[in-house]
């Protein structure tokens, strides 16, 4: 690789996540442009990135982690919780639970229908395929010939079979893959793993390609705004080993900072609601209401029951004997408990039947602890984690300072609609169904989380605020449409100014029916060709 101007690229992209490995790679291999892919996080070759189950030293992790929080949630009875984002080469690709999800082709005939040509599930399919690297091979749903590995998991559990045999007694029949257009049933999730080992965007879209001359990487770079001039995005300032740089953008800035950073970022530029923006003394160089606003996120219910003569990862976990068969099956295998993405076995389905389309998500594991970063159980038991995939709560993202070292302020507003209560007790029941169909009834399931005595719909609504959690999924506030709020149109262009577009979850005008890292995917790779057909339209 050449050595690395520090002046001025083609394009510069804010954030080496999903988004900004798979545009770095597309808009690299024209080697008559240049691109600078900027990361404010270091290099991915901290060893628990790659083994699976190393998402628990991740997570939290200032190495890897930006470690946020929120601000105190009424709807979660004043709590706060840490909201994990990925700060490393891979973005959240390199600490998240490596679950392959779509989501529902409805999601994208909705953003379609709303006036976002070009984004239904028959426009979007193709693009899921070019980046996909399915373990089945090229068939009409998958692609075989892209960088981003799915593959089965490598191990199996007791418990897990018999919740998924109970969801079918339950009327939640076995599907066999999640990612047609409908994904109702009950199954074991795919994952984005090569043979056992964590597969993060880095691998697979920046690996391949470090001897382009034409493409750069600079890593432990904070961006701290965009600068504007005459209406146009001219040049980014960042922070980078405690110099100050400004490199310029000859086309485009695209920022791929997720629903947390590139808000953020934009605001620190001047770009968001006026009384934001004058209060902390930035100054209005373009008013957007609609930047930080619509955040929209899964919130999870994790219900945990106690069982007995069954194999759970409490119990094996508990023992040094144990932990070192765990290793040693792992070292030799690439399969065992170490293997294990956060959730092996899934299911979606209806709240009620009145719902048109399956609106709950279950994350099913054989574990459980209090929280993420706390001790396994000392007891064997299983997590069932269900939540609603299209909350109509929603919050916002504001920055505090102009100062990009700042935490921005986090405000989810979880379970502030009262449909979303509504599912929230109507999900508690649905799961207390299925854990008490014949299935699993020789494993004496026992409610712990949040325990029998919750039973009327006011002590369910209530339960749910004190065990609900984020699954890391924002989405949603630079909403791609064309009223108000929105902040970017259906090409990704930041509205009213030239050369900036916004490329992440955070386009999402609605959030996806599932996990969102592979969705991101595929607005990265629709974004590099709209950007390849503007310019050959300019």
């Amino acid at each position: 690789m050449s050595p690395m101007p520090l002046d001025a690229y083609d394009y510069l992209i804010v954030g080496a996540g999903p988004a900004g490995c798979l545009l770095a790679n597309r808009l690299s291999a024209d080697p008559s442009v240049s691109v600078l892919l900027i990361e404010a996080g270091g290099r991915d070759n901290y060893p628990w990135i790659h083994i699976p189950v190393g998402y628990l030293y991740c997570i939290g992790n200032p190495r890897t982690d930006w470690c946020y929080s929120t601000e105190a949630d009424p709807g979660l009875h004043g709590r706060t919780l840490k909201y994990p984002r990925g700060r490393v080469l891979g973005g959240s690709s390199s600490i998240n639970g490596m679950i392959y999800m779509r989501g529902q082709a409805a999601d994208y005939d909705g953003w379609a229908a709303a006036g976002n040509s070009g984004w239904a599930w028959d426009d979007v399919l193709p693009l899921f395929k070019l980046t996909e690297d399915h373990f089945a091979g090229n068939s009409a749903l998958h692609g075989g010939d892209g960088e981003w590995r799915v593959e089965r998991q490598r191990l199996s559990w007791e418990i897990l079979e018999a919740f998924r045999e109970a969801a079918a007694q339950r009327g939640i029949a076995s599907v066999e893959d999640f990612n047609s257009g409908d994904n109702e049933g009950c199954s074991y999730f795919q994952v984005n793993q090569k043979g056992g080992v964590r597969w993060n965007a880095s691998k697979a879209f920046l690996r391949g390609i470090g001897q382009r001359p034409n493409l750069h990487v600079l890593t432990d770079a904070e961006a701290e705004r965009v600068e504007l001039d005459a209406g146009r995005a001219q040049a980014l300032s960042l922070r980078w080993h405690g110099r100050q740089l400004r490199i310029a953008a000859r086309r485009e800035v695209l920022l791929c900072a997720g629903a947390i950073g590139s808000p953020a970022l934009l605001q620190r530029s001047g770009i968001g609601p006026r009384p934001l923006l004058e209060r902390l003394g930035i100054g209005v160089k373009h008013e957007l209401p609609g930047v930080g606003e619509n955040l929209q996120d899964h919130l999870q219910l994790r219900l945990i029951y106690r069982v007995e003569g069954v194999k759970t990862l409490n119990r094996i976990a508990a023992t040094p004997w144990g932990k070192l068969g765990m290793g040693v099956e792992y070292l030799l295998k690439r399969s065992g408990p170490l293997s294990m993405a956060p959730s092996q076995l899934g299911a979606f389905a209806k709240s009620d039947p009145d719902q048109a389309r399956a609106n709950l998500q279950y994350h099913v594991q054989p574990l459980s602890l209090e929280r993420f970063g706390e001790p396994l159980h000392d007891f064997p038991a299983f997590t069932a984690s269900v939540c609603n995939l299209r909350p109509h709560s929603r919050g916002r993202v504001q920055i505090a300072s102009a100062d990009a070292s700042a935490a921005p302020l986090i405000r989810p507003n979880y379970l502030s609609d009262e449909r979303d209560l509504r599912v929230a007790a109507d999900a508690i029941r649905l799961t207390r169904r299925i854990v008490a169909a014949p299935a699993l009834a020789r494993y004496q399931p026992q409610e712990y989380k949040p325990g029998p005595g919750y039973d009327s719909e006011e002590d369910l609504q209530r339960a749910a605020g004190e065990i609900g959690t984020t699954i890391f999924h924002p989405t949603g506030t630079c909403a791609m449409g064309q009223g108000r709020e929105a902040v970017v149109d259906a090409r990704l262009r930041v509205h009213g100014i030239a050369g900036l577009r916004v490329v992440d979850a955070s386009i999402m005008p609605n959030i996806v029916s599932g996990n969102t890292c592979s969705p991101v995917l595929m607005i990265a790779e629709k974004a590099a060709q709209m950007i390849a057909q503007d310019e050959q339209g300019s």
